[in-house]
């Protein structure tokens, strides 16, 4: 007799994927991922062109943090039912970059490898960075794992280990451009909307716009100098400190205040984000 197992999802306890995902400096990793996701610009087209920046702007935050969450901590019934509904949406997702005159499509695998990539290594960095000790083989593996998140979505042709990433980045990087539409997304990640009540009788407005500056130092230098704003001397030094204080905080948070996840063990869901 065959005793069933217990469905720990496509990346049990042990794996690389839940120690960088659900840790607290990936949420500041995700932001990163958005600047830099902004910059292709058919992969922001679908965004500028599908959604509103004004009142979508915290919900799509909040489903793409509980998506990828779901798929790095739930079940793979849970991870399968989620992805199915982004490849969905993505179906409907589709049309004409104003910027290149090209088409584009949501569920383009080109178009996912992009998304995907820039959200992996933008954890990646950030937790490395911010202090999470991993070696470099078990970068490699976090890479590797994340192939089957990739390709839940569609994706092919996903780079697996940090040599490959570095490739694709380079070979990617002129179709990249700081166009109107991706400052108009970098501006309003910095400055999102907020209810007035929010802005006036609490430290929301001045805490967001720390960790959105953050994440935004912590983009390559090639990515800043594409936006025009590539720092002073220093500027990555002085992210990384800030960044390892940001964690440092955040884990001396006592456990009992740690939200608790979908399947009742706790754990910090890191608000990690991406144009999904």
């Amino acid at each position: 007799m065959i005793v069933p197992t217990e469905d720990t999802g496509y990346f049990g306890p042990e794996s690389i994927s839940r120690r960088v995902i659900g840790d607290p400096a990936a949420g500041v990793g995700g932001i990163r991922a958005l600047f830099l996701q902004a910059l292709h610009p058919r992969a922001m087209a679908g965004v500028a062109q599908h959604s509103n920046f004004a009142d979508d702007f915290w919900p799509r935050l909040r489903r793409t943090a509980e998506y990828v969450t779901t798929v790095a901590f739930g079940t793979t019934e849970e991870a399968d039912t989620a992805a199915a509904h982004v490849r969905r949406v993505h179906r409907s997702v589709r049309g004409i970059d104003e910027v290149t005159g090209l088409p584009y499509a949501a569920d383009d695998p080109d178009l996912l490898r992009w998304v995907h990539v820039t959200e992996v290594s933008s954890f990646l960095d950030a937790v490395r960075r911010g202090g999470l000790r991993l070696t470099d083989e078990e970068a490699d593996r976090f890479y590797a794992e994340q192939v089957t998140a990739a390709e839940l979505l569609g994706a092919t042709g996903i780079p697996s280990d940090r040599a490959a990433v570095a490739r694709y980045l380079a070979e990617v990087r002129p179709e990249l451009r700081a166009s109107s539409v991706a400052r108009e997304a970098a501006v309003r990640l910095a400055l999102p909307p907020m209810p007035a009540r929010v802005q006036l009788l609490t430290p929301a407005r001045p805490a967001w716009a720390a960790v959105a500056t953050l994440a935004y130092s912590l983009l390559p230098a090639w990515a800043r100098r594409c936006y025009g704003l590539p720092g002073l001397p220093g500027t990555e030094l002085a992210a990384t400190l800030a960044l390892r204080g940001l964690r440092s905080a955040a884990l001396s948070v006592p456990p009992s205040l740690v939200p608790r996840r979908q399947d009742g063990s706790q754990g910090r869901r890191a608000p990690v984000a991406q144009s999904r």
